[in-house]
């Protein structure tokens, strides 16, 4: 079947992902020096979509100021979910856009251009939906899916505990505009509406609703230490990441770069600086001289000091690094809300425009919150609230 449109759903904040999501929702946190939303456009657009409708909500300014109405020759329509109610009502929001079969993905997961020309292609109209799987080791955080021995979808099962033969869920759908009628009831699970629920109220109706197994590229951040897994997972795929210095960036000769980086453009790397491997710096970041940065995601007007070494660190933008200061590297413990988790790979997380004074030591799995303020010499632990100051 033919199918040209899309209905892309970015309306979400990413609340795993504090602080990073204070000022930005997570499609648009990088994925290398990309945002995580472009890489899926891109990926849509390689498969021959040529009309994007994209369900915006929280942050949702970043979104349309950074595409507007065009990316890469296919059009651009938004729609507006003001309230975060769920993956389905984010899906109804979009509903006076579609009039044929369409696509339907999230915009905060990357995917490989073949997983959605696999369920593209499976899709004939003979079912309601048909839903984009793959053989994942893990699925207990996501969605599970239940085939019968036809590939229909017998059970849609979200974060499954047994031990049955589970397909992932990629969060990739050709649907018919029917599905509509079945994201409004029954009743939503804990007031929100589900796209997963829609679909199994089709089930339940008797509606066929098909599944179709594909390999390739799919990742999925949900806590900030996963955008150093992704950087790294797009350096070693198949995937057109920039394994490459900007013509616009400025190296000094006594630099050193290791592959795989991605440097993008007004870029600055100082005399004696190291930066690599596994290094996605954003536009007009700039490397002191004699640092050294490794497996790092350093994001958009960034500034490292001279002497300073950042080992598996993720900065938001704006961030200020003294001379000299040093992230040691993971593993470390690392708080998200009320659960700890042990031993991620994880040196330091530094939000937007937090400021050090040059000579501070980040423990392994410290978090630093957007704003705040990190005198010299400090050594920080722990959780920081934004907007505080580091004595």
């Amino acid at each position: 079947m033919t199918i040209r449109s899309a209905v892309v759903l970015a309306a979400g904040e990413g609340a795993r992902l504090r602080p990073l999501t204070k000022h930005r929702p997570k499609p648009m946190l990088p994925a290398a020096t990309a945002p995580i939303l472009e890489h899926v456009f891109d990926a849509l657009v390689d498969a021959g979509i040529t009309e994007l409708t994209v369900v915006v909500g929280y942050g949702r300014t970043h979104v349309q100021s950074h595409f507007g109405s065009t990316y890469r020759d296919a059009s651009i329509e938004y729609v507006v979910q003001d309230k975060q109610l769920g993956s389905g009502h984010a899906l109804l929001a979009a509903e006076a856009a579609v009039s044929e079969p369409c696509l339907v993905l999230n915009g905060d997961q990357l995917v490989a251009k073949g997983i959605i020309e696999d369920v593209r292609d499976a899709h004939d109209g003979g079912a309601v939906a048909t839903l984009g799987l793959i053989r994942h080791a893990d699925v207990a955080d996501y969605g599970g899916v239940i085939l019968d021995d036809d590939g229909d979808v017998a059970e849609l099962v979200e974060r499954p505990r047994d031990d049955r033969s589970y397909r992932l869920n990629a969060g990739i759908y050709a649907f018919e505009p029917k599905l509509f009628e079945y994201l409004r009831g029954p009743e939503p699970q804990l007031t929100e509406y589900s796209l997963v629920d829609g679909i199994a109220n089709a089930i339940d109706a008797g509606e066929p609703v098909r599944g179709v197994e594909s390999d390739g590229l799919w990742i999925d951040a949900t806590y900030p230490w996963d955008l150093l897994d992704v950087t790294e997972t797009l350096f070693e795929s198949d995937a057109d990441v920039e394994h490459r210095v900007s013509s616009d960036a400025r190296v000094h000769e006594s630099a050193t770069v290791v592959e795989p980086v991605a440097i993008s453009a007004d870029c600055v790397i100082g005399p004696g600086a190291v930066v690599g491997p596994h290094v996605a710096l954003g536009e007009n970041a700039t490397v002191g001289a004699n640092a050294v940065v490794e497996r790092s995601v350093v994001d958009a007007d960034t500034r490292v000091g001279s002497n300073a070494t950042l080992v598996d660190c993720v900065t938001g933008r704006g961030v200020r690094i003294g001379a000299g200061s040093t992230v040691v590297g993971g593993p470390g413990d690392v708080r998200v809300g009320d659960r700890v988790h042990e031993d991620e790979q994880l040196g330091a997380l530094l939000a937007d425009r937090v400021r050090d004074g040059g000579g501070v030591t980040y423990a392994p799995g410290a978090m630093v919150g957007a704003d705040a303020v990190v005198t010299a010499g400090a050594t920080v632990r722990g959780t920081i609230d934004g907007e505080t100051e580091v004595r």
